[in-house]
């Protein structure tokens, strides 16, 4: 046969593109395998349409492709749904941003021009999602793509509202929201981000109507005292005891407020007493709740003071309010004391805004029943986190759950399907618009204008992109989905509310494994972002080393429960090793110039072919152990050590005594075992490093199909040998005492040595001396043998391992007074490294400082020290002898 050329270097620019078009266009993303076994799904976490690649969903991606690509090669039918989220406050500030630029305003389009201005942002933006996607090798079905406001999803996400209103789970009401100003938008709970900033306390004396004194109240926001309608104290603390009911003048204003207890208030805190702003505080909330106090709203939507507070200090901003607040305060003789306070301020997800509590009619869903549900799913094991520790994010959330607001003061997103009857106030909530008021008949309806929160379309992800409310056969088939792959900071945002869905609508569980991510962070631990600057693009990764080094690298560094310090110089990890892969396929495919294949069956294999195939069922078992429990970095050293350690340094330099043999036979032979090992290996590494491995599948002789869909390799049982296994180690670590004698005396292994081996039991003798031409060949020996009574070790250096003593005769290839000499002095300076070591590790000072794994290092080096000591007087003394 001929030899098969590849390219002299690693290019994956050549042929990544090209790949993954055969792929595309070969329909072999799509599910098929063997319909009697169990499908494997995932859904992939929607990015934001209008966002792009980051690390975070290179990393994301790149792991949940290594498990599709596993379980396709499982023959399992396999789906990997792909789609987009339509991001609507992040989508709608796109936009705003753009018209900004152009002087204009959504107000200036109106309404269905603006939203035609946003499906256009959409378009543009979602191709160039999916070419970064494709760009990074996920093999999504692409045919079953989905975006959350396609018309399907759209229909999924009203008939859950109508439903969930039907089931009395969705109210309106008057209540205290989250608002951001800059959006001009509720936000629910857990899209409010609370960071600790140095606030002022102001302490303000507030006196009594009838001129017996005055109360002083403390707060951050002064601002705010325009919406009190109250002071409180508690109903035990006797300092107030003789003013409890009495009313207080409101500084500032002409308004006068009463005097009321509740046990809520802190004694022990500043003077006891707390001013109540029901409609600025949710703790004041519930007590103006529990007292029937009134709600005074201060805000504008845009965050500005609006006509409840004193004309000076109408339309002013918060910032500006407060200023103006404390000055006039300070003017009138009210403010008594400021002092510095420590405390934390809710801000914006999306922009970064200071969070305004504000009242407002918002659309809120009752959670506490379908918490109850996701919680009993995780009680009763039907969902698993990995790391398990995330479990406990999960039902804390869960177990202090607040109802959820629904509603956005957008227009991008999922139109409330809810309509008011100008006439009689009825609110209409219909599957289908309708054109007249159900209860008095008439036509003057309208509908809401407030769209839905972006999570209410994503929290049915799961089944809605299966075709749910239909009965589709793909839900029939692919629901419920097998994992999920997400990061943990939206594990209350969309994990949990996915479950609480599925519970809901599809009385089952979504997924069962949970995988969380870690982060990716910079060397200096940083958090990856815009504003620092310091993340990586992973299409610049791309580039640069390939698809398939950038996702090797990630899995090999994602330990569970560990973020990942992550640098664009770390990808060469994953670079190095497609180069490996790429030179030993190269290094077989030219040795196969007139060679005849043989079928593997009928192939006597000797003790180095039995030795490769029982480390390769030892990857093969172990990849799969470690897929089962989602350990991406023991997927990834397995296959690495495998293909680097056992097939090319030593299997491949083993095989070259058999292929530079003068006999055709041994030559057809070790090359017909060569590539069915490269053969299997391909397969075993295609997960991790899909275009390379396929590229040089394509190439192989005898291959019928792609490697996308050609099965995983699986352990042969007849194949394990544990006792060859353990003759091998030890033949491995007498190679390597050899040849690292050879470099510590400078002999190039174009010299050959004479060798002579003492082993410690009879069943490594007789292997090494059957294996003799193999470790000659390993060694690089000409006279190699078992040493006998009759053998002369005067002249010889010993070596000694585990299980044996190697006697290497090279005093007429060295000189030995230098050698002598150079001893001496490596000698001394390593005894002066292990006494200053020792003395360290005898300080008290260092070792009740120093981290463990510092004191960890310098016993090692203690130990090396040591062991280097020892070698290097054994040598001197037989030099010396």
């Amino acid at each position: 046969m001929k030899a098969i050329e590849l390219e002299k270097t690693y290019n994956p620019g050549e042929f990544e593109d090209r790949i993954y078009q055969y792929w595309e266009e070969g329909g072999y993303f799509k599910p098929a395998g063997d319909d009697s076994k169990e499908p494997f799904v995932i859904v992939i976490p929607p990015p934001n349409v209008t966002g792009v690649l980051h690390m975070g969903h290179g990393l994301n991606n790149s792991l949940q492709d290594i498990l599709i690509r596993y379980q396709r090669m499982q023959g399992r039918p396999t789906l990997w749904v792909p789609g987009t989220d339509h991001a609507g406050i992040a989508t709608q500030n796109v936009v705003e941003r753009r018209l900004k630029e152009k002087g204009l305003g959504r107000h200036d389009l109106g309404r269905e021009k603006f939203i035609e201005e946003t499906w256009k942002v959409k378009e543009e933006h979602h191709s160039v999602i999916t070419k970064q996607l494709k760009k990074i090798g996920a093999s999504c079905d692409w045919s079953r793509e989905r975006f959350t406001m396609d018309e399907g999803l759209s229909g999924a996400v009203r008939e859950v509202f109508v439903t969930l209103f039907e089931r009395g789970l969705i109210y309106k009401g008057e209540y205290l929201v989250n608002w951001c100003p800059s959006c001009g938008t509720a936000l629910a709970d857990d899209e409010v981000d609370h960071e600790e900033e140095q606030g002022v306390l102001h302490h303000v004396k507030y006196p009594l109507s009838d001129g017996s004194g005055s109360i002083e109240v403390a707060t951050t926001r002064p601002e705010t005292m325009f919406g009190d309608t109250a002071v409180a104290v508690h109903p035990e603390d006797e300092r107030y005891a003789s003013v409890v009911g009495k009313t207080l003048d409101l500084p500032l204003t002409d308004k006068k407020i009463k005097i009321i207890t509740d046990t809520y208030c802190n004694r022990e805190f500043g003077s006891g007493a707390v001013k109540i702003t029901p409609a600025h505080d949710p703790n004041d909330w519930d007590i103006g709740n529990r007292h029937n106090l009134e709600k005074v709203n201060i805000l504008n939507g845009d965050g500005t003071l609006n006509d409840n507070v004193p004309e000076a200090f109408r339309g002013m901003d918060v910032k500006t309010a407060r200023k103006a607040t404390v000055k006039a305060l300070e003017e009138g003789g009210f403010l008594t004391k400021i002092e510095d306070q420590p405390h934390q301020v809710g801000h914006c997800y999306r922009c970064k805004s200071v969070i305004e509590p504000y009242m407002s009619d918002q659309w809120f869903v009752k959670m506490s029943g379908m918490a109850e549900k996701a919680l009993k799913a995780w009680e009763e094991d039907r969902v698993r986190f990995y790391p398990k520790r995330w479990e406990n994010t999960y039902t804390h959330w869960l177990k202090g759950i607040r109802d959820w607001c629904i509603s956005r003061q957008l227009w991008w997103g999922h139109r409330i399907p809810a309509w008011t009857c100008a006439d009689c106030g009825e609110i209409l909530v219909e599957r289908q618009d309708p054109s007249s008021c159900s209860k008095c008949g008439s036509t003057n309806i309208e509908q809401d204008p407030d769209v839905l929160d972006t999570w209410f379309s994503s929290w049915l992800w799961p089944f809605s992109t299966l075709g749910w409310p239909e009965k589709t056969a793909d839900l029939e088939k692919f629901y419920p989905t097998s994992a999920l792959v997400t990061g943990y900071d939206i594990i209350f945002f969309w994990v949990a509310r996915m479950i609480m869905a599925s519970e809901e609508f599809m009385e089952q569980a979504p997924f069962r494994d949970i995988y969380i991510t870690p982060l990716v962070r910079d060397k200096q631990g940083r958090k990856m972002s815009k504003s620092l600057g310091n993340g990586i693009d992973p299409l610049d990764i791309v580039a640069q080393y390939g698809a398939d080094a950038m996702k090797f690298t990630l899995a090999y560094l994602s330990a569970q429960g560990q973020d990942i310090p992550l640098e664009m110089e770390d990808i060469k990890l994953g670079s190095r090793f497609c180069n490996k892969v790429w030179n030993a396929s190269r290094y077989i495919l030219m040795n196969l110039e007139g060679r005849e294949l043989l079928d593997t069956p009928d192939i006597t294999l000797n003790a180095a072919d039995k030795w490769i195939y029982h480390r390769l069922n030892s990857a093969i078992a172990n990849v799969t152990k470690a897929v089962e429990v989602y350990r991406f970095d023991d997927m990834s050293h397995t296959v690495y050590e495998f293909f680097w350690n056992d097939f090319c340094d030593w299997y491949v330099e083993a095989t070259k005594l058999y292929l530079y043999s003068k006999d055709d036979k041994e030559k057809d032979r070790a090359v017909s075992v060569l590539l069915d090992v490269l053969n299997k290996s391909l397969r075993l590494l295609h997960p991790f490093m899909s275009f390379l491995t396929e590229e040089i599948y394509q190439k192989l002789p005898g291959v019928d199909g792609p490697l996308i869909t050609a099965s995983f390799p699986v352990v042969d049982e007849a194949l394990n040998n544990p006792e060859l296994e353990n003759n091998f180690a030890q033949l491995q670590d007498f190679v390597q005492s050899v040849r690292t004698f050879r470099s510590e005396f400078n002999i190039p292994p174009s010299k050959d040595i004479k060798v002579r081996i003492k082993t410690a039991d009879k069943t490594m003798t007789d292997f090494m001396k059957s294996e003799g031409a193999l470790v000659s060949s390993l060694i690089h020996c000409n006279d190699f043998d078992i040493l006998d009574a009759s053998d002369e070790t005067i002249g010889s250096v010993t070596a000694v391992g585990k299980s044996f003593e190697a006697f290497l005769y090279i005093r007429d290839m060295i000189d030995v007074d230098k050698e002598i000499a150079r001893l001496t002095k490596n000698i001394a300076r390593n005894e002066k490294l292990f006494i200053s070591t020792e003395k360290k590790l005898g300080n008290e000072k260092f070792t009740s400082k120093a981290p463990d794994e510092v004191i960890a290092k310098e016993k090692e080096k203690l130990e090396e020290f040591k062991n280097a000591i020892e070698k290097m007087n054994t040598y001197l003394a037989e030099l010396k002898s």
